[in-house]
């Protein structure tokens, strides 16, 4: 299985957002870093994958197939999308929104094998002690795993995840990112995650893609990509790639013109 990106264009307006974006084939079983600034355009990029917003040009292709053939609920069963924010008006706890989730997805009767599935989602996340919690009651972190939870149980193809560890702290970040990475291997997704903290693409991705100005800037190898003056002209600041002392990759970025910072 891959997904591939051919001449994406995405425009709101006059205002062009993704210009002419092109992808390689991203292959089941790997984890892609999406980096880039604010405003770089991948928001956007996972909208138009996931086939919610209009695109001007451009297809987006599941193992060579052309998502724009699909329906909506037919594109939303291979492909998951975890927006930077979960909101929800609905009085459900956590077990039931996850249950409802799921059932959107295969029918609305509720079978053993249903109820099994969202033990095993929430456990995996370690959110079990929160299954009759009313969503309203949770704080941001926790119902950012409540949504990941929300899409990993329906078992997409692809997995779009725009900044998942936003409001997280640093045990939380850790935590699900491992899970990601697992499941993408143990399940054969093909999961790529908006991620702000670089030295965390570093740590969990096999991929990494720089997006700026709606175009990609540069993609592949983590230590290809991490080590280009690119990343830091793209993020306005300067980056060298270092090495841990258990051997693995990290940035260290400084910025240009420090007296300028709190500005």
């Amino acid at each position: 299985m891959s997904l591939s990106v051919e001449n994406l264009s995405v425009s709101y307006g006059a205002n062009q957002v993704l210009d002419g974006l092109c992808l390689d084939k991203l292959v089941e079983g790997s984890f892609t870093g999406l980096l880039g600034p604010n405003a770089a355009g991948k928001s956007t990029l996972f909208k138009a994958l996931a086939g919610l917003i209009k695109t001007d040009a451009g297809e987006v292709r599941l193992q060579g197939e052309s998502l724009s053939s699909l329906s909506r609920l037919q594109r939303a069963r291979k492909v998951a999308y975890l927006p930077q924010s979960f909101h929800t008006n609905l009085a459900l706890s956590v077990f039931e929104s996850v249950l409802l989730s799921l059932k959107q997805q295969s029918g609305w009767r509720v079978k053993p094998q249903d109820l099994r599935e969202v033990v095993g989602i929430l456990q995996l996340l370690g959110i079990e002690q929160l299954a009759d919690k009313d969503i309203c009651e949770l704080s941001g972190g926790q119902k950012q795993l409540v949504a990941m939870a929300r899409i990993l149980v329906v078992k997409p193809e692809v997995v779009l995840l725009d900044e998942p560890t936003s409001a997280l702290d640093l045990h939380h970040q850790l935590a699900i990112l491992t899970v990601v990475k697992k499941l993408s291997v143990d399940r054969g997704l093909i999961t790529i995650a908006a991620l702000h903290d670089v030295n965390l693409a570093a740590k969990f991705c096999d991929h990494l893609v720089l997006l700026n100005n709606g175009v990609i800037q540069v993609a592949g190898d983590p230590s290809k990509v991490l080590s280009l003056p690119l990343l830091g002209e793209t993020y306005k600041v300067s980056t060298s790639l270092q090495t841990s002392t258990q051997g693995r990759l990290y940035v260290d970025a400084q910025l240009l013109e420090p007296h300028l910072a709190m500005a």
